[in-house]
């Protein structure tokens, strides 16, 4: 069967590339670029704890360590008063963190992608094809090809589609599906700067700081990086003024000079309180600085129609473009790879059927739209200082602007929670089983588990493969696995996943938040909740399978499972077999038998959180479900959200 074709090699494609790899799926990245990631200290990514986990199962732990920082708290302020201070939980090597009390990780986007670049190099089943515009594609009922054009031009031959290539999408035009939205939400002028705060390792929200007016829509954000590196964001004023190297200067040296009149008391304080006013003459020393990156971030907020057409699919700034309030776009882009990676191993390996396929748009379209839904509501609220809506338009958002605000910087609440696919095509038929803290569709807790060989690792290190089957069997952490593999549920729970239509692996826990003991808990391969069972149920649970992987194998005829080659055809629509090589190499070519094509539309970039340009940019999240009272996480394709604009 024909490898899987990835257009565009930034974070998403490349960890998209990388997560089919593990599932044995051969792919061909097609990247535009040289391949060579320019250095840009004031381009970050802000990643949760799922999509940090995502990442290191990728092979990219040593570079979240090494290049990223966890917080070690998150303050809040407005004007001179510390309105809050949340204290992250240390990390440990296991890490036993509470879930609620963990620090996402902060670091430069470049670094994540040469991270992600150089493990995908070891990989045999995957190939980046540097040089390679797209230029046109076409489709039929066994696959994909496409063309591209430059050094590397040629016809490709695949099974699928995948489009990461960015805001200005190639594949979205070439498959001629709207991207509506509002143009210039937010701007921000964005500095990354060497400095000693007063605060070390504190990330700090501060909304009308003195030194910039005090008016209500002045906000200013500085973010920890590694090797103590500042990462700074102003919020500048509506409209295209232009932002000149003096006068990002002076915002520099003001917040500096602003932020180092507090005293080491008032940076310690814990308690909210207030710290007390300082004159307007105290402190105007600025700080020794070095400034090392410089940028205006854009934010635009735009969602495609679509996400998938026949064998063609859209993924991160493709798809979605969001940042506003604190929303991180790449987690989004990350949890898009994610989702669709596990859907098309099963469709390469086995066919799939429609539900399956079309289960990746109903699930992170509609959690992204009511992310932007819930971003687009509150942003006229939040900005402008009106206080006489707000608390109606976002429902279950009661504790005021400033929270509202750090809830989308860490990743809870409406701005920020990660997505629950409550309303999932994929969702089993059986009734709901033993309730647990987590709702069927959401996220599961990384708990500590034991797998089948009597490693103990979490919950969240087992996941990307298959389905998980997680029995609570409160005890077991003491025993030999030899006795607890033989005793109670477990002979049972074996069979029964033994005859399950699809892999699954069981895992033991001696607790799961708000589970009863031998609780069966089933979780999809991205670490959604399927469903749970009270004791071992093996009819309900095939049942669970068959839903996940959307009820039925669809298959395809005269085509069988095989060892895909990444490969050139001699046409577009040609099915030509690739070169002899290594056993599930992504890597044999076949001879092109045509010109290079002379043109074509724009390429779309790789994914980038734009602070040099009006991209779209810093890293952004998902849209809860059913949950915080909202409107359903399903959105219709055809619901009107925003002002349309053409594409």
């Amino acid at each position: 069967m024909d490898p899987v074709i990835i257009v565009g090699a930034g974070p998403v494609g490349l960890s998209l590339s990388l997560a089919l790899a593990r599932l044995g799926v051969p792919s061909v990245v097609l990247d535009e670029t040289t391949g060579q990631e320019d250095t840009r200290p004031a381009r970050t990514a802000v990643l949760r704890q799922d999509t940090a986990a995502f990442v290191s199962r990728l092979g990219c732990a040593d570079t979240l360590e090494t290049a990223g920082t966890h917080w070690t708290a998150w303050r809040t302020m407005r004007r001179r008063r510390l309105l809050e201070r949340i204290a992250f939980a240390p990390q440990t090597p296991d890490g036993a963190a509470a879930p609620a009390a963990v620090s996402p990780v902060h670091l430069p986007q470049h670094a994540l992608t040469r991270a992600l670049r150089a493990a995908l190099a070891d990989e045999k089943l995957a190939e980046v094809v540097t040089g390679s515009r797209l230029a046109d594609l076409e489709q039929d009922e066994h696959g994909v090809s496409a063309q591209t054009r430059g050094p590397n031009g040629t016809w490709w031959r695949g099974s699928y589609l995948i489009g990461c290539d960015g805001p200005r999408s190639t594949v979205r035009k070439l498959l001629d599906i709207r991207f509506p939205g509002r143009t210039a939400v937010e701007r921000h002028a964005v500095a990354a700067l060497r400095c000693e705060l007063p605060w070390p390792g504190e990330a700090l929200l501060h909304r009308s700081p003195p030194r910039h007016g005090g008016g209500p829509g002045n906000e200013v954000s500085a973010r920890p990086l590694a090797d103590g590196l500042w990462r700074l964001d102003w919020l500048l004023p509506p409209g295209r003024e232009l932002v000149t190297p003096d006068a990002l200067v002076a915002r520099i040296r003001d917040s500096l000079a602003g932020w180092t009149t507090e005293s080491p008391a008032d940076a310690a304080r814990t308690d909210g309180g207030a710290a007390p006013a300082r004159g307007r003459g105290h402190g105007r020393l600025v700080p020794p600085y070095d400034l090392l990156d410089t940028g205006v971030h854009t934010v635009h907020h735009r969602l495609a129609r679509c996400w998938r057409q026949g064998r063609a699919f859209l993924a991160g700034d493709a798809a979605h473009l969001l940042g506003a309030l604190g929303t991180q776009g790449l987690d989004e882009g990350l949890r898009d790879a994610e989702n669709l990676a596990w859907k098309l191993g099963l469709a390469w390996h086995h066919g799939a059927s429609e539900v399956l396929l079309d289960s990746y748009q109903a699930e992170r379209r509609g959690a992204v739209s009511a992310r932007l839904r819930a971003a687009d509501q509150a942003l006229p609220l939040l900005r402008d200082g009106r206080s006489a809506r707000w608390r109606t338009v976002l429902p279950g958002a009661v504790r005021g602007r400033s929270t509202l605000l750090t809830d989308g910087h860490l990743g809870r609440g409406p701005l920020g929670a990660p997505p629950v696919y409550a309303r999932t095509p994929l969702a089993p038929p059986t009734a709901e089983g033993p309730v647990v803290e987590t709702p069927p569709g959401a996220a599961v807790t990384d708990v500590p588990v034991t797998a089948s060989d009597g490693s103990a690792v979490r919950l969240r290190d087992r996941l990307g493969k298959g389905l998980l089957v997680v029995l609570v069997a409160p005890g077991t952490g003491v025993w030999d696995r030899r006795h607890w593999q033989s005793a109670g549920l477990m002979p049972r729970l074996t069979e029964a996943v033994d005859a399950l239509p699809m892999d699954a692996e069981i895992l033991v826990t001696e607790a799961y938040p708000g589970a009863a003991a031998h609780t069966v808990l089933l979780v999809r391969p991205d670490g959604h909740l399927v469903t749970t069972l009270s004791g071992v149920r093996p009819a309900e649970m095939a049942a669970c399978a068959n839903a996940v992987r959307g009820r039925a194998y669809g298959g395809e005829d005269g085509q069988e499972p095989g060892s895909g080659r990444a490969r050139r055809t001699e046409g577009a629509g040609d099915s030509a077999g690739s070169r002899d090589g290594g056993d599930g190499g992504a890597g044999g070519r076949e001879a092109r038998g045509r010109g290079a094509d002379p043109g074509g539309p724009g390429a779309g970039g790789t994914e980038a959180d734009g602070t040099a340009d009006s991209r779209s940019g810093d890293v952004g999240s998902g849209g809860t479900g059913r949950g915080e009272g909202g409107p359903s996480a399903v959105d219709p394709v055809r619901t009107s959200m925003f002002h349309s604009e053409g594409d």
